[in-house]
């Protein structure tokens, strides 16, 4: 008898409930070698009674387990983070010194920090590619050891990788740390890894370079980043390759330069964007969009000021919680102001300069306030991410038995903006308390408790897609983030709302109840439209620029065909200007272009341009009262009465519905 024979024997049980007996120490590519020969080719990893093993980690005991390939769903993950070694594999066989730091998959990608005097420059993807290309073809073995800590330790320090250590010296003394093997090279990594680099397979590729801070604090080191990108397939690349091309067009930034929408100088400071007339139409018309919708809700607008006393922020908690995220204090009369970095304790303040009664509850106020937060350089990206914005923000105050009606109120205002928006997937995530972590949330786990048992109600009977994420909450409750996606795929986290249930202490938020007695009351935070840099930039990306017509900074603009029709495109101007507009602001916005550039030229800049409607004009519409329209897609409408165009455009912009191309 063979010794692998005489090995105790355990049982593994496939995910169709078939059961197999192996020798103990049995890896998963033998498991998969015993169940036919495909699975044993299209095998990648183990997942061994719910933990990751490589295929070629041994099984010490019975356990359930499945065989994950490339067609299942954490074959991206995995494929992503193999790549990430094989990228830090490349760099350092083609630069040596360089040391490496930390390389996680990311989604639609991967990236590793590097330590380098060096700046790498885009002429270097290439080559690094290349070789990244070699490694895999090369089909080099995996294998993993585990080291006790301080072994690690030593080790990485004695080859010059310092970062490695660092990270290590981390890892509370006494554990051990796993480390992987690709041929020669070596990595701390936690797995699970293929058996080979040539499982990676070919369709991958290098994308950017960027800065990124040690740890991402930027009192560390300056790191040199690579991204890269990687998929099953070369189909899967091609189309993402396609998404991402788009993504460049859409960009919000180079789009925003073009129409000028906004921009940002350094005279005024990184982060604080200042909007110009064009990018000020779609502002003032968001918020005339939220001033209506939130009318129909009930809500009140309020003002308050964009400065405040510290004591304030002391008992609101947010210099406790939310400091790093502030601005230094100004010292007024030798007492500290600060910036605002939100609203709540303003509206609180409202709040209670009245009493309320059960009767009056809920009570809603709302506010587009101005709010500045510091944000590390580094983070800063276009209208996206900024340190001064204007928050669709407001407050409800309600009783308890109101929270959950009011909640799902609020998600049905996200709906509906959204479906205006022709914005088509969105979904909740949860955001909840590790309450094992204490210090970074207030300390009432049972008011934690049912705050997420009213929001939990809420979303499921409100119908809305949500997951659940914990330990991202805010410091002083639960809180939803509505993530929404642009046509092309592109998610982001636009709007919160959240339910605090510490306001209700720290500021003796309370109201009369039918009893005669005081009872707190329960505050809901909403900003469905975000802020207006977000949203903003979102939209920009989400429609290229092309706006609905009820957005456009100029809806139409007048060509006239020779200066014979100057006065009769001004009269058309005045014309569009006098409609009283229900839903927007006072007039519909139309230009003239008086240039002397030829007409098709003038057509190709308003095209450019993206305004809906191209308004040609000759003596002969001049005589007729009629006006030649064109689509900005290119579509010719042929002539029509003035008064007929107006109606059209009119109805656009009041039923802010999409214009037809």
């Amino acid at each position: 008898m063979s010794a692998s024979s005489a090995a105790p024997q355990i049982v593994i049980s496939l995910p169709d409930g078939k059961a197999m007996t192996f020798p103990r120490g049995v890896t998963g590519a033998e498991i998969a070698a015993a169940i036919g020969p495909g699975l044993a080719k299209a095998a990648l990893i183990l997942e061994v009674d719910g933990q990751e093993y490589d295929l070629f980690r041994p099984i010490e005991h019975d356990a359930r387990i499945r065989i994950v390939t490339r067609k299942d769903d954490k074959a991206l993950e995995l494929i992503r983070h193999d790549a990430a070694h094989v990228l830090a594999m490349a760099v350092q066989a083609l630069y040596p010194g360089t040391q490496v730091t930390i390389g996680p998959a990311i989604a639609d990608g991967f990236y590793y920090d590097f330590a380098r005097d060096e700046p790498f420059t885009p002429e270097d993807l290439p080559k690094i590619e290349a070789k990244m290309r070699e490694i895999v073809k090369a089909d080099l073995l995996t294998h993993r050891e585990v080291w006790p800590r301080d072994k690690a330790v030593a080790h990485f320090k004695s080859i010059g990788e310092n970062y490695k250590a660092e990270l290590i010296e981390s890892i509370p003394a006494g554990e051990d740390v796993s480390i992987y093997w690709h041929g020669d090279w070596h990595d701390l990594c936690r797995g699970p890894h293929f058996a080979t680099t040539g499982k990676i397979g070919d369709a991958f590729k290098l994308t950017k370079i960027a800065g990124a801070y040690w740890r991402g604090d930027s009192k560390n080191a300056q790191l040199q980043r690579i991204y890269g990108t990687a998929w099953r397939d070369q189909k899967e690349l091609d189309a993402y390759l396609t998404r991402l091309e788009e993504a460049e067009k859409r960009d919000h930034r180079r789009i925003g330069k073009e129409m000028e929408l906004f921009t940002f100088s350094p005279d005024v400071g990184a982060g604080l964007p200042l909007w110009m007339p064009n990018g000020m139409v779609i502002r003032q018309e968001l918020e005339f969009l939220a001033l209506q919708e939130e009318r129909k809700d009930g809500y009140f607008r309020v003002a308050t000021p964009h400065i405040t006393k510290e004591a304030l922020y002391l008992r609101s908690r947010h210099l406790p919680y939310y400091s790093d995220s502030m601005y230094s204090p100004i010292d007024i009369d030798g007492e500290n102001y600060y910036l605002r970095p939100m609203n709540c304790p303003h509206h609180h303040m409202i709040y209670l300069a009245t009493r309320h009664s059960y009767r009056e509850l809920p009570l809603r106020i709302a506010e587009y306030g101005q709010d500045y937060r510091y944000e590390a350089s580094g983070g800063l990206s276009g209208l996206m991410r900024v340190r001064g914005f204007c928050m669709n923000d407001a407050h409800i105050y309600c009783r308890y038995d109101q929270a959950k009606d009011e909640f799902i109120r609020v998600m049905r205002l996200h709906a509906r903006y959204y479906d205006l928006m022709n914005i088509k997937e969105y979904y909740m995530r949860l955001s909840m308390p590790d309450l094992a972590k204490l210090d970074k949330y207030v300390d009432e786990p049972e008011k934690w408790l049912t705050a997420l048992d009213i929001i939990r109600e809420a979303m499921k009977e409100s119908g809305y897609p949500f997951v659940e994420a914990k330990g991202e909450a805010a410091f002083y409750g639960p809180k939803i983030d509505f993530m929404i996606k642009s046509v092309i795929g592109t998610e982001y986290t636009i709007s919160t709302n959240q339910l605090d249930f510490l306001a209700t202490q720290t500021f003796g938020l309370s109201y009369i109840g039918e009893d005669g007695a005081e009872h707190p009351v329960y505050v809901i935070h909403r900003a469905p439209l975000g802020t207006h840099e977000r949203f903003t930039a979102f939209l920009i990306e989400h429609y290229a620029g092309a706006f609905p017509t009820w957005l456009a900074p100029v809806q139409a603009r007048i060509i006239p065909i020779s200066d014979k029709a100057n006065d009769y495109a001004h009269k058309m101007r005045q014309a569009l200007f006098d409609v009283p507009v229900v839903n927007g602001t006072a007039g519909l916005r139309g230009d003239i272009d008086l240039t002397a550039e030829r007409m098709q030229k003038k057509i190709r800049d308003a095209q450019i341009q993206k305004i809906p409607y191209m308004l040609g004009v000759g003596e002969r519409e001049a005589a007729e009262g009629k006006v030649a329209v064109r689509l900005r897609s290119g579509k010719d409408l042929g002539p029509m009465p003035l008064e007929t165009f107006i109606a059209r455009i009119k109805g656009e912009a009041e039923s802010r519905k999409d214009v037809a191309e």
